[in-house]
């Protein structure tokens, strides 16, 4: 292990917004093992703490790689590319409106306490999250230069609406189910 790996290299992963899931989880549990501190109970001090920090930086890691929100915010980190969430809202008019549509019949559904529309908006949200995604792999692992990193920047502020609208849907779904 390195300090200077990424978190694709610590796990022995090529770096691509697609992961191997079983891959990931093996070689996470592998670091882990290798890093607990756990092992190093009977260690000095500085030993014990270096294993906590490995420790700590492969939850991390592995945390950020499970996640493709989080990964592709992460490769275009190590492209370079600050994905701006806090402070780039900008989006194309397009899909403001398609936000403001699901936005409406979120309320809409909440208001009438209708579970299917809920249930059809949640659906209807994650396929759209799918198609999305698949479009922002290509982005992501193509050669296409500054043009498509700055694509999947767009891209990636645009899932994390989605993934907040959908979360929104999911939790009123929940509290009408209870």
């Amino acid at each position: 292990m390195n300090v200077s790996d990424t978190h694709f290299s610590l796990f022995g992963l090529p770096e691509h917004f697609e992961v191997d899931e079983d891959a990931l989880n093996a070689a996470y549990r592998t670091v882990q093992s290798q890093a607990h501190p756990d092992r190093y109970a009977h260690a000095g001090d500085a030993e014990r703490r270096v294993a906590m920090q490995w420790a700590t930086r492969a939850n991390e890691a592995y945390q950020t790689l499970r996640d493709p929100l989080k990964r592709a915010t992460y490769l275009l980190h190590l492209k370079g590319i600050d994905v701006q969430a806090e402070n780039n809202t900008a989006m194309p008019p397009a899909f403001l409106m398609q936000q403001m549509e699901w936005r409406e019949s979120l309320g809409d559904a909440k208001a009438e306490r209708d579970v299917d529309a809920l249930d059809a908006l949640l659906g209807m949200l994650r396929k759209e999250k799918r198609a999305r995604y698949a479009a922002l792999a290509g982005l992501l692992n193509g050669d296409g230069g500054d043009g498509n990193s700055a694509a999947a920047a767009d891209a990636v502020r645009q899932l994390m609406f989605i993934e907040k609208i959908e979360r929104d849907t999911a939790e009123a779904i929940d509290r009408l189910d209870d």
